[in-house]
């Protein structure tokens, strides 16, 4: 029997908490081909997307909305909200199985899992346990990490298995925290880093009355090792939001910032009026 192990000094990584499944997909339409269909046949493709969207937009499994996007990166962007990878790919696939995916160009997508950072009680448990003398890696040790996991979990459930926010716009990025150069994220103390988190959550819950903030993890699943939503009514507060946070020291000194996108909500009933040309106007939820 192999002798129990444990280590002296607590692990670096904060303990995590995971709910849905994320998958953004952005596309390039093609109009030239579209157009040049007959208008009957563009009413029905239009109209059995309409009624798998309207199907998808709210499951037991989660929701799917779409927006219509501005700018080169994409003219449409589907977000899907599952409890499982399983379901998301179902997702993916009953979209791909539509006739209106023939006119579909995938220009990228991002995978990730809801995530809830908890900085704050890795650090506050980790401190207890050690002025109580339990060894990091202990029985006693694992067992008290998964009673504050499974404690949180519940208190959390609304905000790891979310709804989708019914605001008019989104704006989606993935970001990285620095791994090289002259500075590394992953090589400061602990309590260092869950100090600066504390000062960036600060600012987000200034604007808690205007924008809805989804964090994601994507470490081992997309490129880069976290995406985030950002819903609101008014576009303005994203730039006002992400401008501020530069300046805290979690930001200015560790983060990378990757491809910016930016959509505007279409009801399924609307997608008529986009597939037309017309952006449809604001009202009613998915």
């Amino acid at each position: 029997m192999r002798p129990e192990t444990t280590q002296s000094v607590p692990p670096a990584v904060p303990l995590t908490l995971e709910g849905s499944a994320l998958l953004h997909q952005m596309f390039r339409f093609r109009w030239t081909a579209w157009r040049e269909l007959p208008a009957d046949r563009r009413a029905i493709v239009a109209a059995q997307a309409i009624a798998a969207l309207e199907a998808m937009a709210k499951t037991p499994e989660g929701e799917s909305a779409v927006f219509s996007m501005l700018g080169h990166k994409g003219d449409l962007m589907f977000v899907h909200f599952r409890q499982s990878f399983d379901q998301a790919n179902a997702a993916e696939l009953q979209l791909a199985n539509l006739d209106l995916a023939a006119f579909l160009e995938p220009t990228t997508s991002y995978v990730s899992v809801v995530e809830l950072g908890l900085y704050e009680s890795t650090v506050k448990m980790y401190a207890s346990l050690a002025e109580r003398g339990i060894a990091p890696g202990s029985e006693e040790w694992e067992r008290a990490t998964a009673e504050t996991l499974a404690r949180q979990a519940e208190a959390m459930a609304p905000r790891l298995y979310p709804e989708i926010p019914p605001h008019r716009y989104l704006c989606f990025y993935p970001m990285d925290k620095k791994r090289g150069e002259s500075r590394n994220w992953y090589q400061v103390p602990m309590g260092d880093r869950q100090r600066m988190m504390a000062e960036h959550g600060l600012i987000g819950r200034k604007y808690a009355g205007t924008v809805k903030q989804i964090i994601s993890g994507s470490i081992g699943f997309d490129d880069w090792e976290w995406g985030v939503d950002l819903f609101a009514d008014d576009p303005l507060v994203f730039k006002r939001l992400i401008y501020e946070m530069r300046f805290d020291e979690a930001s200015a000194v560790y983060a990378l910032f990757g491809p910016f996108y930016l959509g505007l909500r279409v009801q399924p009933a609307g997608l008529a009026e986009w597939l037309e040309g017309s952006l449809p106007e604001a009202h009613g939820t998915l």
